[in-house]
């Protein structure tokens, strides 16, 4: 049996964090201001109407709405809150 450590278990033990980076609301989620939409590194995606950007390059919501993708671009669209007329809404909006 070994009487000193072995060569590498003094050295590991280090990693960082997870940065939870990602597509938090989809297109089509009905979401309120202040609500995370994307978080990146760099600008992948781009703010457009009703959204704004962090520092971090973050992409948020500036008001209530529903979360539209148009490319690279995100923007929220303000349209009726109730679920029922939600998605045929949408729908026709995007026809």
């Amino acid at each position: 049996m070994a009487h000193k450590k072995g060569a590498g278990a003094c050295r590991n033990g280090r990693d960082s964090n997870p940065q939870s980076l990602g597509v938090k609301a989809y297109d089509g989620e009905l979401i309120t201001s202040g609500s995370v939409i994307v978080r990146q590194r760099g600008a992948k995606f781009r703010p457009h109407v009703n959204t704004g950007k962090g520092k971090d390059d973050t992409i948020f919501a500036t008001s209530d709405g529903f979360v539209w993708f148009e490319g690279r671009n995100v923007s929220v669209r303000a349209e009726p809150k109730s679920p029922r007329t939600a998605p045929t809404a949408l729908a026709a909006a995007r026809a």
